[in-house]
């Protein structure tokens, strides 16, 4: 491990990778490693999530003494001390460690004393969550470190948002239609469709040779049964990028069994290309529109000119010139010709 540093050190560290411009991924990998110069933890779990669902896809995750990956994301979402969904910021496991069933049943047995817990969210939505894996309880020290750099990191997550948002897709998605993939209550794969195993590979490269990794169809699976446990109330399905531009969601949903007296069947998960309304929604959050201009920008998207949306709003005309100049800058465009391919994907 690389020498310590001060937490003030690390915090601008990672404020200024916030400001760097990178993606996603590169962003949380890099922030890993600043945050390893200060904070000792072995493990850890990052998740960029849907911000309307809160649903989790995109995992980064280092957790090499989990031999059941598909129980410890079912464990996750079932353990509500500390769940991203409730949480405000930030927050240790300490005295409720107990209370949580992935600390008991996979953390606890890996040597695991504490959990670092943070959820990336604003206004917006929510943009992700973080858990650090500690082998030794918590500093309150590096809680505030943690707590200083969430509303720069939350800025970053959903700016990477936006710029994946506005890579085009050079052509349709192949096959257009759904792909299912057909899961068990303990998250074991069943069975899929044709097109399956492609998306999941776009989703989270595996190994050559190796089978891809389900996450995202683990996490909506993983939601759909907290739902049904009233853990959570959110749906059970998330917005995610597939590369090049494409954006599909992914959805669970219950098989009904073929007796209707028989217990409950098992999980359908497919991924589909969004709708136009979804990934429109995608944009104005992750853009950062403000009501008035999310409400212009939909009735731009329905080819609306600047005197229809003013009537329709009950504005002034050079009050919704002003609105979408504001909406340009934000989304990073010159006109609302350029505006209008990025809501339609």
């Amino acid at each position: 491990m690389a020498a310590r540093v001060s937490p003030d050190r690390v915090a601008a560290m990672i404020r200024a990778r916030c400001r760097a411009g990178l993606d996603g991924r590169e962003l949380r990998i890099a922030v890993i490693e600043d945050l390893r110069r200060v904070l000792a933890f072995d493990q850890y779990v990052w998740v960029l999530t849907d911000p309307l669902t809160w649903v989790g896809v995109d995992p980064l995750a280092d957790v090499p003494g989990v031999r059941d990956l598909a129980r410890t994301i079912r464990l996750k979402y079932a353990t509500a001390v500390n769940r991203w969904t409730t949480l405000s910021d930030v927050a240790g496991l300490g005295e409720r460690a107990a209370e949580s069933p992935l600390w008991r049943e996979v953390q606890r047995p890996l040597g695991v004393v504490d959990v670092a817990s943070v959820v990336f969210r604003d206004a917006y939505g929510c943009w992700g969550f973080l858990d650090l894996w500690l082998p030794e309880p918590l500093d309150p020290a590096y809680l505030r470190l943690l707590h200083s750099v969430e509303p720069e990191l939350t800025g970053a997550l959903r700016a990477a948002r936006a710029a994946t948002l506005r890579i085009l897709p050079a052509g349709p998605l192949i096959p257009t239609g759904p792909a299912t993939l057909v899961l068990a209550d303990t998250l074991a794969v069943q069975g899929s469709t044709a097109g399956m195993a492609d998306r999941l590979q776009r989703l989270l490269p595996g190994a050559p040779g190796m089978s891809p990794v389900p996450a995202a169809a683990l996490n909506a699976a993983a939601q759909l049964l907290a739902v049904e446990d009233g853990v959570d109330a959110h749906p059970a399905e998330a917005r995610t990028h597939l590369g090049e531009g494409r954006w599909v969601v992914v959805r669970a949903a219950r098989l009904d069994p073929p007796d209707p007296s028989a217990p409950a069947g098992r999980i359908s998960v497919a991924i589909e290309p969004v709708t136009p309304a979804e990934r429109l929604d995608l944009c104005v959050r992750a853009f950062g529109c403000t009501p008035r201009e999310a409400a212009i920008v939909r009735l731009v998207a329905r080819g609306l000119d600047t005197a229809s949306i003013a009537g329709e709003l009950h504005l002034a005309a050079y009050t919704v010139q002003d609105h979408l100049k504001a909406i340009f800058t934000k989304a990073q465009v010159a006109s609302r010709r350029d505006l209008v391919p990025l809501l339609a994907g």
